[in-house]
Formats: C-alpha cells, sequence, structure tokens
C-alpha cells in the first residue's frame, strides 16, 4: 500500500514546492524580490565574466541597503531649547528642532557658539512664534543680503549663517538657523525652504527651485527682492487708505456710546422732573438709550460673537468667502481698488515666472497656490484646464468681469508676439499706477467725508436734548 501511494506522495511534494516558491517571493519585502531577480539576471547572462558575476552580486546588498536608505522617511524631529554664549561673550537662548541633542549641539558649534545647555522642550514650554511667517520686509531685505554675499563670493551656508547671527527676531533667526541645519546636511535651499513652508512663500520656493536649475540664484534673489518690497508697498497703500477711517469710526462709535449711556439719561430724568413736552426724535433717542445701557453687555458679546463666526466662515467656508469677495468686488470703488491690486500681483507674478525660465502651466499652478481671492483663483483653473486643451491662455481670460478689457488685450498681444512675460510688466506697472492714485483719491476724500458723518451723529444727539430745553424754559417764562 504504501508503495503504490508513494509516487503520488513524491507528485505532491513537488507541485507544493512549485506553488510556494512564486508566493514565497511574494511574501518577500520588494527589496529581496529586487535582489532575486537582479542575481537571476547576472546568472542568466552568459556574456558577463564569472569575476565581474561574483562582484556584481557582492554589491548587490549595498545597492538595497541605499535604497532602503533612501526610502526611508525622516525620523521625527524632537524640540530642544539651548542657552549658548556668542563670540560677544554674552548668553543667548532660543529653541531648535533636530533628530537628536547630539545634533543640536553640533549645530551650534558650527555656528561658533559655546554651548551651555540643551534640554529637551516640555509639553507646555510654548514659543508663540514657533513657524510664524517671515515679514515681507524682513524677507526682502535678507534675500538682497543674501544676493550680495553671493555675489562676493561667500558660499551659501556661510551666507545664510550670516543671516542667521544677524537677525534680532527670534523667529527670524530659528528659520534661518533651520535652513543652515538642513543645507549642512546637503539639502538644496529650494528643499530647505520647503521644509518650511508655513515661514516661506510658496512663490519665493518655486523661484529658488528655478534658479538652482539655472545656476542664477544671485539674480533672482534680486527679483524676488524687488517683487516683495513692491508686494510690500501696495499692501501699506491699503493699510494707509483703511486706517484713517477705521480709527475715525472707532472714535465716533466711542462717542456715540459715550452721549447715549452717560449724557443722555442725566438729561432725561431733567425732562421727566420738569414735565417737558419731547418731540419724536427725542423720544426715539431715550428708546435707545435705554435699550444700549439696559443690554450693553450682551451686545458687546454678539459684536465679539459677529466677528469670531465671520472670521471663521471666512477662512473655513468657501462659498461664503467667495460671495464676500463677490460682494466687495460690486461696491462703488471698493471694487476698483480690489480688482486693481489684484490685477497688479498677478501679472507682477506672472511676468516675473515666465521671465525666469518657468513655463506657462507651471507658472498658473503657482499662482492659484498663492492666490487668496477665488474669483482669480476659479480664472486661474480654468486656464490650467484649457492649457491642456491645447487653448491659448487669453481664452480663458475673455469676457471676464474681474479682469479689465486693457490686461486682457495686452494679455493677448503678449501672446501673438512671443513678449507676453514684458506685457505682463507693462500691466502690472499699469494697474499698480490706478490702484495708487485711487488710494490717495480716497484718503483726501475720506477725510471730510468722515467729518461729516460724525458731525451728523453728535448733532442729531444733541438736538435730540436741545430741543426739549426750550419748552422747559418756555414754561420757566
Amino acid at each position: 500500500m504504501d508503495s503504490l501511494l508513494k509516487p503520488f506522495i513524491v507528485i505532491y511534494h513537488i507541485v507544493h514546492k512549485v506553488y510556494s516558491l512564486p508566493m514565497s517571493l511574494f511574501k518577500k519585502s520588494e527589496d529581496e524580490i529586487l535582489k532575486v531577480q537582479d542575481k537571476m539576471e547576472l546568472q542568466k547572462d552568459k556574456n558577463i565574466p564569472k569575476d565581474e558575476k561574483a562582484e556584481n552580486l557582492a554589491d548587490l546588498d549595498d545597492r538595497v541597503k541605499t535604497k532602503q536608505e533612501e526610502k526611508a522617511p525622516d525620523r521625527p524631529l524632537v524640540k530642544y531649547r539651548y542657552v549658548v554664549i556668542n563670540g560677544m561673550g554674552k548668553k543667548e537662548n532660543g529653541t531648535f528642532e533636530a533628530e537628536n541633542e547630539g545634533e543640536v549641539r553640533n549645530f551650534l558649534i558650527s555656528q561658533e557658539y559655546e554651548v551651555v545647555s540643551i534640554t529637551p522642550r516640555a509639553a507646555y514650554d510654548i514659543e508663540m512664534n514657533d513657524h510664524q511667517k517671515i515679514s515681507v520686509t524682513d524677507l526682502a531685505f535678507s534675500l538682497t543680503q543674501l544676493s550680495t554675499y553671493i555675489k562676493a563670493g561667500i558660499p551659501l551656508v556661510d551666507a545664510v549663517k550670516i543671516l542667521a547671527k544677524q537677525s534680532t527676531k527670534a523667529g527670524n533667526k530659528r528659520a534661518f538657523q533651520r535652513l543652515v541645519y538642513e543645507l549642512l546636511k546637503g539639502e538644496n535651499l529650494s528643499d530647505a525652504m520647503l521644509k518650511q513652508d508655513k515661514v516661506f512663500p510658496k512663490l519665493l520656493v518655486n523661484m529658488v527651485k528655478t534658479a538652482e536649475l539655472t545656476g542664477d540664484l544671485a539674480s533672482i534673489l534680486d527679483d524676488m527682492a524687488e517683487y516683495y518690497t513692491s508686494m510690500e508697498q501696495t499692501r501699506k497703500q491699503m493699510i494707509s487708505a483703511i486706517t484713517y477711517p477705521v480709527v475715525v469710526l472707532t472714535i465716533a462709535f466711542g462717542v456715540l456710546i459715550f452721549m447715549l449711556t452717560y449724557l443722555v439719561p442725566q438729561f432725561s430724568s431733567m425732562f421727566e422732573e420738569n414735565g417737558a413736552s419731547l418731540p419724536a426724535l427725542t423720544l426715539t433717542i431715550l428708546k435707545i438709550s435705554d435699550f444700549v445701557k439696559g443690554n450693553w453687555l450682551f451686545l458687546l458679546i454678539g459684536v465679539v460673537v459677529f466677528i469670531v463666526l465671520f472670521v471663521y466662515l471666512y477662512k473655513n467656508v468657501l462659498e461664503f468667502r467667495k460671495a464676500i469677495q463677490t460682494l466687495l468686488m460690486h461696491l462703488p470703488i471698493v471694487k476698483n481698488i480690489i480688482i486693481y491690486s489684484q490685477v497688479a500681483n498677478f501679472t507682477k507674478t506672472f511676468a516675473s515666472l515666465l521671465n525666469h525660465g518657468v513655463f506657462i502651466t507651471d507658472s498658473m499652478e503657482v499662482l492659484s497656490k498663492i492666490t487668496n481671492n477665488e474669483i482669480y483663483k476659479k480664472i486661474i483653473d480654468r486656464c490650467l484646464n484649457n492649457l491642456g486643451k491645447g487653448e491659448p491662455i487669453s481664452e480663458s481670460f475673455k469676457g471676464e468681469w474681474a479682469f479689465p478689457v486693457v490686461a486682457y488685450e495686452m494679455l493677448v498681444t503678449g501672446e501673438n508676439t512671443g513678449q507676453l512675460g514684458l506685457m505682463m510688466e507693462k500691466v502690472s506697472d499699469h494697474f499698480q499706477s490706478l490702484h495708487k492714485t485711487l488710494i490717495d483719491q480716497m484718503k483726501s476724500l475720506m477725510e471730510p467725508i468722515m467729518i461729516v458723518a460724525l458731525a451728523g451723529i453728535v448733532g442729531v444727539i444733541l438736538i435730540s436734548i436741545v430741543e426739549p430745553m426750550f419748552s422747559i424754559y418756555g414754561q420757566i417764562k
């Protein structure tokens, strides 16, 4: 019986081994499969001498190990707080993120600091300016300095070290130190900036990446410094235009609340004591005064809740943000301020990208990421889709109410002549000039308008108080 079953048992084991071989390979890791495949190919290749085969097979382990190291994700960084003594003999303290304490110590020593202490940060040890974006003014100045150092022949790492040492703001200092740390590890400047994407603008990271490909880093840094300086001037113009009416409105609101809660109630008791006949205006003001005085806490809470809710919805709800932006862009005067500013920023950034050799599709992707206006973001996204179909850029901007006809015609001209970057620069300069002129006009008109409005509010309240006093005076006579 056993002799009869023996052939079947042998056949079963053979089939099982043949079947299990590919399954065992499948269960191996990706790198082990790669190694087996490479060994099989080397063994089959009869044109390779045996000695070379042996060397290749011996190198497979090293190649797979390198591949594993390349695929291995970065280890999580630990936050440390340090105390050092700088070159001037003064103590400095700060925070730094690294894989271990030894890396922090080595880094600080490489920066010519004398290390006093390095301790892990506790959970409650919170830095208010962790990953805080560098201000546009500081960024523009730092880019100009970095370009100057590179032109002077100073290595990039040493140039960034200088920026880190001279920074007086803790957030800026930590950001530049982090760049030095990554550069010393062999990272490119763009990759080092990308790891701090909350600190350095996306546009700058993309432009630096382009500069690394073209080898013209200093020139692009100069252009980006000029770009951010121009953007900061536009932003300051907007702030300057808004500051005056906000201050005047705040003062007017304060005066109104003071009169309604303190001044009007005193006259109200006097009117009651003398039995004065009160006109409709006075009665209305008195009712408003009683309401504000009796419900001021609820009114204050309501205003705070409204502001917080509005900000939350604007930041987190796309449709709400789009509706508010669309509404503002249809208000008289305000619409031109927003459109001129957006078109100037869009065309200036587009020109900068094109002039430095960035492809149009890549430029549009960058523009889509950096704009905060949903109307223009929608236009840019449609432009990206149309470019994929082979249509020209101008087709996406044709007939758009948020893109002025002048800008559209210049865009068409730039496409037809092959001078799109130059034309976008001209459009940017034109609308930046229009924006500045409009802001100056609004500031000059705002002062008399606000004074008249404030005088009107105070005047109405005073009339409502003075008018009953005449009736009291008549009764006395």
